[in-house]
């Protein structure tokens, strides 16, 4: 194995992190669960969709994260006129040269924050997928690859649904996983108050992680280890997806695939070298819960991922774990 993608030895991976969560967490108050699994997606190779409130602190987020790591950091704003050029970059001709040229979309940076990615057209959306699923983007014949690390830190608003596009499945899939970040608490409210900021480009963050960091901790999951009493444990939630009269489908094997790698990171993130059920479990409702769509329509969306949390949860209750 290269030192580009050498491992980081388990037994130091629980205190880099924990550096990384805390410096996260001088800006992002109370929302501690949060940022663990910002941190999981992260060392997991995944892409983050935050459906949320506007002015909760998502985009503060992301770029606390690319701040302390030292990554590049690129935000898109998603309009209903974006084109797949202004997000993937376009050939441009040149004249002197006589030939084309490409010049790069903010899509090449290390965290790309794709804000309220569901208020652009399906076209624009799609522009997305190959660059989520192989870290590459194709133009006119020549392939161009983002690099390393890279993760696609989407938002949207689950409320204010009016002029949107809501994304098909195939584009829900290639995020690893959905989470919520909700109103701070109280004390947590004051303190923002108290040492507030105008925007993020006012923060001043120490670097506490490098990117090669990341691309070893990211290499040290294969080196988790999954027992196949756990691996059965997967299949057995993931097949009560599919079987679930509520559910229009259940979860992929491209979900199955997701929940097991989350669950290793999740394990390597609390500084162990294999899985225990709680890592899964952990991890089945942000990973599993944007694959799955209910038979029953719902004026509120909030209601029916309300619904698909408490199935999950009861599937998860239902099945024996494993000793």
């Amino acid at each position: 194995m290269s030192d580009a993608v050498r491992s980081i030895p388990v037994s130091e991976s629980r205190a880099t992190l924990l550096r990384l969560r805390n410096n996260i967490g001088q800006y992002i108050k109370g929302k501690d669960d949060v940022i663990d699994r910002v941190i999981v997606c992260l060392v997991a190779s995944g892409h983050l969709l935050i459906e949320d409130l506007p002015g909760v602190g998502k985009t503060t987020l992301a770029y606390c994260l690319a701040r302390s790591i030292d990554a590049s950091f690129s935000r898109i704003q998603f309009t209903s006129d974006l084109l797949p050029a202004d997000v993937i970059g376009v050939s441009v001709y040149d004249e002197k040269d006589r030939s084309f040229s490409f010049k790069k979309g903010p899509v090449f940076a290390n965290i790309v924050l794709a804000d309220e990615i569901n208020r652009t057209t399906p076209k624009t959306q799609s522009s997305l997928l190959e660059v989520m699923d192989r870290g590459k983007v194709s133009v006119d014949g020549g392939t161009y690859s983002v690099g390393s690390p890279f993760m696609v830190f989407a938002t949207q608003n689950p409320v204010d649904y009016g002029g949107t596009f809501p994304l098909p499945e195939s584009q829900l899939d290639r995020f690893l996983m959905r989470i919520q970040m909700g109103y701070p608490g109280e004390n947590e409210e004051l303190e923002i108050l108290r040492n507030s900021f105008l925007n993020y480009d006012d923060i001043r963050m120490e670097q506490v992680m490098s990117y090669e960091d990341v691309l070893h901790l990211q290499a040290s999951i294969q080196e988790i280890y999954v027992e196949d009493s756990i691996l059965e444990y997967i299949i057995k939630i993931v097949t009560a997806t599919r079987t679930e009269s509520e559910f229009k489908a259940g979860a992929s094997t491209r979900g199955c695939l997701s929940l097991k790698v989350a669950a290793q990171a999740r394990a390597l993130y609390h500084g162990r070298d294999f899985v225990l059920p709680e890592d899964v479990q952990d991890m089945v409702e942000p990973v599993l819960s944007h694959r799955l769509h209910l038979r029953r329509q719902t004026s509120d969306p909030m209601e029916e991922r309300r619904i698909s949390r408490t199935i999950l949860h009861s599937i998860i209750d239902s099945i024996p774990v494993p000793m």
